[in-house]
């Protein structure tokens, strides 16, 4: 007879979690500055004028922002050489084989619902693997964008850095119109991305939500 037992095993360090939120904060705050960037909200203030300096500061917690999110992302990427099995980066590219079929099955899972049977993945499923390096591929196109057009406005050595960008894209407009596109990216891949771990909370049951927080996940273990 088979017993069905509930094992806890830790999945993401606090070095994942605490890139994980800070990036969750950093992309939200860059995407409603980025927003008002674009588009700028015409507001009449009958007060001083130096009381109605609210673009100046927003531009000023979108650069912050900015420089955060750059940091956090160069860290991950140090992470993914050094981190446990489940936040190394063979995790985000699947070459093999199994990694392919299970991909297919989530895709059964996610996508086309032909199956509501739990998938057995631990740590990242490989389709959602290949989704966040997709994303990271993202990170990098926004920060080189990013710092390409910040870079006319600045002496910093690191924006400098990426001057080259904007004459090589076609000029300022152009670099905006790609890096505000993207930007509708994040919003699209966090919406996908928060309906998939409540999904998943709920059809697999092992604590999908709160390992984001503590950093433990449930496993069955099956016994004959």
């Amino acid at each position: 007879m088979e017993q069905l037992s509930i094992r806890r095993v830790y999945v993401w360090q606090l070095p994942v979690r605490f890139y994980h939120w800070l990036n969750a904060l950093a992309v939200l705050a860059l995407a409603v500055t980025g927003y008002i960037i674009g588009k700028p909200l015409a507001l009449a203030i009958a007060s001083e004028a130096s009381y109605s300096y609210w673009f100046g500061t927003a531009r000023f917690i979108h650069f912050l922002a900015a420089f955060l999110f750059f940091f956090n992302f160069l860290f991950r990427i140090y992470w993914g050489f050094v981190g446990n099995v489940f936040a190394r980066w063979q995790n985000f590219l699947p070459f093999r084989k199994e990694q392919l079929r299970e991909a297919v099955d989530v895709l059964k899972v996610d996508i086309l619902q032909a199956t509501v049977t739990p998938l057995e993945s631990v740590g990242h499923n490989p389709l959602a693997g290949f989704t966040y390096f997709l994303t990271f591929l993202a990170f990098l196109f926004q920060s080189v964008t990013g710092f390409g057009m910040y870079a006319a406005m600045s002496d910093s050595w690191l924006p400098r850095m990426f001057a080259w960008i904007v004459p090589l894209m076609g000029g300022d407009f152009a670099v905006r119109q790609w890096h505000h596109m993207m930007m509708w990216f994040f919003i699209l891949f966090s919406i996908v991305h928060v309906y998939l771990v409540f999904y998943h909370d709920y059809v697999e049951g092992r604590g999908v939500i709160s390992s984001m927080a503590g950093g433990w996940k449930f496993v069955e273990k099956r016994q004959k």
